[in-house]
């Protein structure tokens, strides 16, 4: 066991694209096994409706985590395709859930942790979304809904928001400068990591600031590190 923290996010797992859950289940059991803690940070799943789906597609990953999860601690943060996690799958797969934004101190480093979307405040339509499906409302009617009747409607919606994205401007479904600043003054950070945008990066601003963009399992692997000797590195191999 190291001093080693690994962040990840949208591995996005899909049973048609199984290519992307080997890869995970190969880096649960092989980087992530001498790690102290990993963190997911959102979109673990390419859809969670509610934990009484059985997901028989997503078992290994889930027992690999719960293995995992003996050596390791485990932290899922919501993201915009998997915050109808509960507390029945989170104890399957052996992972605590937090809450944005989390807050961490890395050495000497105050460090900010979100799943990235809530710093895409030019994309008004999705944050009015947003914030309508993530109400307790919202959520219990869902939740009260047949498993088919939530996958009829989620297929709809990733229909309809498909469409929408495509007809956006680049920069609109990218995080707004001016929001990232003052998530960094918020919280008075020297490090924010967030993923959801898809497109992996290292950012560094004023004041020694760097913010580190958590690319998407496409179906590479794509993750951060930081320990005590080497500081953050971000494997991504299109970075």
């Amino acid at each position: 066991m190291t001093d080693e923290y690994l962040f990840i996010s949208d591995c996005h797992l899909d049973s048609n694209k199984p290519e992307i859950g080997t890869n995970l289940v190969n880096f649960l059991r092989q980087r992530a096994l001498a790690a102290h803690n990993l963190y997911i940070l959102g979109d673990l799943f390419e859809v969670w409706l509610g934990d009484d789906d059985p997901a028989p597609a997503h078992t290994e990953v889930i027992e690999t985590l719960f293995d995992l999860s003996k050596t390791t601690r485990l932290f899922f943060l919501a993201g915009n395709r998997d915050f109808l996690l509960r507390n029945d799958l989170a104890q399957r797969a052996g992972i605590e859930i937090i809450t944005e934004p989390v807050l961490l101190n890395l050495g000497n480093q105050k460090v900010v942790l979100m799943h990235g979307d809530l710093l895409c405040t030019d994309d008004h339509d999705y944050q009015t979304f947003r914030k309508k499906v993530r109400s307790s409302k919202w959520q219990a009617v869902f939740l009260q809904k047949s498993l088919l009747e939530r996958q009829k409607i989620a297929t709809d919606l990733r229909t309809e928001s498909s469409a929408a994205t495509a007809l956006k401007k680049v920069e609109i479904t990218d995080v707004n400068p001016d929001t990232v600043l003052s998530c960094f003054d918020r919280h008075s950070a020297d490090v924010l990591i967030h993923g959801h945008t898809h497109r992996p990066g290292i950012h560094h601003y004023d004041r020694a600031r760097t913010r580190y963009v958590l690319g998407d399992w496409n179906p590479e692997p794509s993750y951060l590190s930081w320990n005590s000797a080497a500081g953050f590195v971000l494997h991504d191999p299109r970075v």
